[in-house]
């Protein structure tokens, strides 16, 4: 994974081949966003099982019923790493839930469950990109529809919702990554996010990497005025929470983005 504590200067990736290194980068922050995090941990699960030297070891030492409570474990540990992340939570339960399945099936129980996991790690991957750039389409359809500019919609976003976040592409940032695409983003504008400034670390650098059209990098304190006097078309932001009614929880971070607008 790459190690988002490094960026935007430094471009490091560290490897993943236990469950102990997922929970290391998730817990150190040096990967952050819900799903990445959820993510990281399930493929960290998978590369574990599968080829790690140890974990294969103590799993051939296993008798059938005990290599499910055994994956549970480690499932169990990789929730420690982060213990507000919900995506992570719900990717466990998940999880645990297809492991018992499978170890119900005929065969031998570590094989398929051992195999389960690594298909899993790939479909959470796959329906990732998916599900982020579905949110792509349908947020810049949207916004299509309601600013008619010929040069496209001026964005203001918040925090980091882009690929550095996801399995790519992006949530929030995805808009902007498929208005980008369909040359209809005028310009971003990226607020600091403090205090940890994921916006000016990291989606600064998606930003620049995505050569997306006048880029602008703003302390948050300046948010209202950037608005007030340079103005914007949509102020796009992640959610912390966004329940099944349409009710959204966010950080009041982006407070002076309401208040201006």
């Amino acid at each position: 994974v790459l190690d988002q504590l490094l960026l935007p200067h430094e471009s490091t990736y560290i490897p993943i081949l236990d469950v102990k290194a997922a929970w290391t980068v998730i817990r150190s922050m040096q990967i952050r966003g819900a799903p990445l995090i959820a993510i990281v941990a399930v493929l960290g699960l998978a590369v574990d099982l599968s080829t790690n030297d140890e974990t294969v070891k103590e799993l051939d030492g296993l008798n059938d019923d005990d290599v499910v409570e055994y994956v549970a474990k480690k499932m169990e540990y990789l929730k420690t790493s982060r213990p507000t992340a919900v995506n992570l939570f719900n990717a466990m339960e998940e999880l645990d839930n297809i492991v018992r399945e499978a170890a119900g099936k005929d065969g031998s129980t570590r094989e398929n469950v051992v195999t389960t996991i690594m298909k899993h790690a790939q479909l959470m991957l796959d329906r990732d990109v998916s599900d982020n750039k579905a949110i792509g389409a349908f947020g810049a359809d949207d916004l299509l529809e309601r600013h008619t500019h010929p040069d496209g919609v001026r964005v203001v976003t918040i925090c980091n919702t882009g690929s550095l976040a996801t399995a790519g592409w992006g949530t929030a940032l995805g808009v902007a990554r498929e208005l980008q695409r369909r040359g209809k983003l005028r310009s971003i504008a990226a607020l600091e996010t403090r205090p940890y400034n994921q916006g000016s670390r990291l989606t600064a650098y998606e930003i620049t990497q995505e050569k997306m059209p006048n880029p602008t990098l703003l302390c948050d304190s300046m948010a209202a005025s950037y608005l007030a006097n340079k103005g914007a078309d949509a102020c796009i932001v992640g959610a912390d929470r966004v329940c099944a009614n349409g009710d959204t929880g966010k950080i009041l971070v982006f407070l002076p983005i309401l208040q201006i607008n």
